[in-house]
């Protein structure tokens, strides 16, 4: 039991030293070369989603949902982007690590669990930067639940994360996928009620457009923001079990075939 004991706390520390070091490279690499260094991962999304924010709110002055448009559309495009880039970043981590992943210290797990974390920080601030200005600047009337909130996020994370790794599994087998994927994935944009909410959309398209999980994690976000508004078409479970699902399906064989894709 010792022994065993012992195994296992050297394995847990020295993955936890991998994944720092891994965290450190990929600042020192994406930001180190620049002036302002980690800081533009933060600025520079804040800026843009706060630009296009107050360029909507100008040529949309009636929201579908509450009083400012600022708020409304923060509410969309928020948790679209963390989406976005907690899976773009999953999905191109085996490629992104593939010469240190040569070394038996370092497992394909270290890289994904060091891109998922700082990817996920990062856009947390973010979201905690537009959230907060949008409020500070506009003072919607808003009745903020953070628990709901708290829930759309790790939605958004979970759903992020499985994406993430089965299409890193997809494009270590075809790596065409990534180009298919991003063609495909284009009109999620406009279908996923960045826009307008769920109820709006008429039937049969709306029955349809329920299986988008980010319509889920958006209605949930915007019911945790306005107190008048019922997300109650909104399914956690189906999303938590989308972003699983996929998830297992990525790990389980990227665990089985990770270390033949490297010589690809």
């Amino acid at each position: 039991m010792a022994a065993q004991f012992t195994i296992q706390h050297h394995w847990t520390a020295q993955s936890a030293r991998s994944i720092g070091a891994l965290l450190l490279r990929e600042i020192s690499s994406s930001y180190g070369k620049t002036s302002g260094g980690y800081a533009w991962a933060v600025l520079e999304p804040v800026a843009g989603i706060a630009l296009l924010t107050f360029l909507f709110s100008l040529a949309f002055s009636a929201p579908p949902l509450g009083q400012n448009f600022a708020i409304f559309y923060a509410t969309g495009i928020l948790p679209f982007t963390m989406y976005t880039q907690v899976y773009v970043k999953l999905m191109v981590a085996i490629w992104y690590s593939k010469p240190l992943l040569q070394y038996p210290v370092i497992t394909f797990m270290d890289a994904l669990i060091s891109r998922f974390v700082l990817t996920l920080l990062t856009q947390i601030l973010v979201f905690s930067l537009v959230f907060a200005g949008v409020l500070w600047i506009y003072a919607p009337q808003v009745s903020l639940d953070f628990g709901l909130i708290s829930l759309a996020i790790a939605m958004t994370a979970v759903l992020g994360a499985g994406i993430g790794v089965l299409n890193c599994l997809l494009i270590s087998v075809m790596p065409s996928w990534q180009r298919l994927w991003n063609i495909a994935h284009k009109p999620m944009f406009i279908i996923s009620s960045i826009f307008y909410v769920f109820e709006a959309v008429p039937e049969p398209y709306r029955s349809i457009l329920w299986y988008n999980p980010l319509i889920h994690i958006i209605g949930l976000l915007r019911e945790g923001t306005f107190a008048n508004y019922d997300a109650h078409y909104a399914s956690p479970a189906y999303v938590f079990a989308l972003g699983l699902v996929c998830l297992v399906v990525g790990l389980f064989f990227l665990r089985r075939w990770h270390k033949d894709f490297l010589y690809l």
